[in-house]
């Protein structure tokens, strides 16, 4: 059985527009899904699956619950490790991506800053292996990802966990400072990591 372990992330302190005590708090609850999802995971080695039932059951209860926890992993973990960076300009490969599926930075940020708007939980910024693009998609839980064959490039939480320590409702003020803090050269290792080609 895969043990989930918190990463550490220089972004949660140091940031100019986020409050160390608010990455901290948001780093708190990433810890949080970690802790829950390994005990899931202890929970469904005895768990009696010979009572599973689509309207209540201990298993469809812990099957819910893991798909929300580790969903929450991986969407905090990509969030945290590409915050932090000083420059608002993309590099090459997501440049050319976002103007292929965009036709323009600004208009793929504007998009990606309205459906932030939208969102009650997350917008993914992913590119889909069908199309050979990229599309910004939103999920309004954890477990809520809507898109197959697809890979997050960029993670925007919008929960208000995320920004209502030192932004109260203001969530607009939060999404531009979240893309005034965007590392693109995490971005762009994600790119070349997942092979990603740009014709």
């Amino acid at each position: 059985m895969y043990k989930y372990e918190a990463k550490q992330f220089e972004s949660v302190s140091g940031m100019e527009g986020f409050s160390e005590r608010m990455m901290q708090e948001h780093y708190k609850l990433y810890e949080g899904y970690i802790k829950k999802a390994n005990e899931i995971q202890e929970k469904l080695k005895t768990v009696d699956a010979s009572t599973a039932n689509a309207t209540q059951s201990d298993l469809r209860s812990l099957k819910l619950g893991l798909s929300f926890a580790v969903d929450a992993i991986k969407s905090h973990e990509l969030y945290f490790s590409h915050l932090g960076g000083k420059s608002v300009t993309p590099l090459d490969g997501i440049s050319k991506l976002i103007n292929k599926s965009f036709g323009s930075f600004d208009a793929w940020l504007n998009d990606m800053k309205q459906t932030g708007i939208a969102a009650r939980g997350w917008v993914w910024s992913a590119y889909d292996w069908d199309s050979g693009e990229l599309m910004n998609v939103l999920g309004d839980g954890h477990d809520a990802f809507p898109i197959w064959n697809a890979t997050p490039i960029v993670a925007l939480d919008v929960y208000e966990h995320a920004y209502f320590i030192d932004y109260g409702v203001n969530r607009k003020d939060y999404i531009e400072t979240f893309f005034k803090n965007i590392n693109w050269d995490v971005v762009e290792k994600r790119i070349t990591d997942h092979k990603i080609t740009i014709n």
